[in-house]
């Protein structure tokens, strides 16, 4: 701010004796003029003219950057969207059941409902011959928390520990985005700084060799390349410094841009939270924990047609020794036992293959 400013703030609060900001009463959009957005299919730019043919040409209709910016910030807030096609807002529906997701629910043992899903194998990185994604309610959950986000452009955290099965959860649920055109990666390398975030985010935009060598010439660009609805994902986001988060949450929150952002890493909940501007932003801290004692043969026969003919107290004995409710380590140990079985006519996975190639992964047991 400038000195002048700050003068005059002091002599309004000496004067008033008050010492917060002023409330702006700026433009609020009404009940029915959302309803018409809603009629128009969200179209602000259709909206405007339909309130301009309303009003006859009245000035005082908003602007088209004014109705654009508040009509982000009510939908960042949750604000519903109802059009022909149904709520635009996905999360805001939070469907019950999977199969409104569109996906193949089975169940298995227990009565668990668990989702065996091959459509998008070649972009999830599952890393076992043969394997399949299995959407346990955990894996239903961030694809429920991300598409919340991408239809809102609001700021969300997927953590755990590593190897819960985060990458594979959050890649799967951006395959099942309307849109995954519009997802963009950030690869960011560790304490990146802001000029380097920068720089990766122009690669990620297809911006490289175009972003100008001022700093407030750059941000304008990708501003101006952040118009369209995107999602960003910035994959071990704790990585980043401090004063990156804080260059990503002024991009986010300028009026102009229309992204959502997805943090994801083990431990980028307690980078985010170094940034209380950031964190205060965050919609969703989505948790991916470890495989529940009594989940982990449901999931895994799910997962890979080997564990079907594995005795019970064979894969508890797994789960006890090496498992740990890892998804990682389970998605090794069957890596291991495809390439032991790989061949033969007749496969026969006992304990003393399991101690095997067990012991592979931690030594002789």
């Amino acid at each position: 701010m400038s000195e002048r400013t700050v003068w005059r703030w002091l002599e309004q609060a000496k004067a008033t004796g008050r010492v917060e900001p002023g409330v702006r009463q700026g433009y609020a959009v009404s009940d029915e003029v959302w309803e018409l957005l809603g009629e128009a299919g969200g179209n602000v730019s259709e909206l405007r003219r339909r309130l301009l043919a309303g009003a006859g040409g009245d000035a005082a209709v908003p602007s088209m950057s004014t109705l654009s910016r508040v009509v982000r910030r009510d939908r960042r807030a949750g604000r519903v969207l109802v059009t022909g096609r149904g709520p635009e807002v996905a999360g805001a529906r939070r469907p019950d059941s999977l199969v409104e997701l569109g996906l193949d629910v089975v169940t298995g043992a227990g009565g668990r409902v668990v989702v065996r899903e091959q459509k998008h194998l070649g972009q999830v990185p599952v890393l076992v011959a043969g394997a399949q994604v299995v959407v346990t309610p955990v894996v239903e959950s961030v694809v429920r928390t991300v598409a919340h986000a991408a239809a809102v452009g609001a700021v969300v955290c997927v953590y755990g520990d590593a190897g819960q099965g985060k990458t594979v959860a959050l890649q799967y649920a951006l395959s099942q985005l309307p849109r995954p055109a519009r997802v963009r990666r950030v690869q960011v390398g560790v304490h990146s700084s802001v000029a380097e975030v920068r720089r990766a985010l122009a690669e990620a935009l297809d911006l490289r060799g175009r972003l100008p060598h001022g700093t407030g010439e750059a941000d304008a660009v990708l501003v101006e390349a952040l118009r369209q609805p995107r999602v960003l994902v910035l994959d071990e986001a704790q990585r980043l410094s401090v004063s990156a988060l804080e260059f990503l949450r002024g991009l986010w929150d300028h009026p102009d841009t229309d992204a959502a952002l997805v943090f994801a890493g083990a431990g980028s909940e307690r980078a985010l939270r170094r940034v209380p501007a950031l964190a205060s932003r965050v919609l969703t801290w989505e948790l991916v924990p470890r495989m529940a004692q009594g989940e982990v043969a449901t999931v895994m026969q799910a997962f890979h047609p080997l564990w079907s003919q594995v005795a019970d107290q064979d894969m508890a004995w797994v789960e006890e020794y090496v498992g740990h409710g890892n998804f990682r380590t389970w998605a090794k140990v069957t890596s291991h036992l495809t390439a032991e079985t790989s061949g033969r006519s007749r496969v026969v996975v006992d304990r003393r293959l399991l101690q095997r190639v067990c012991g592979r992964l931690t030594g002789p047991l």
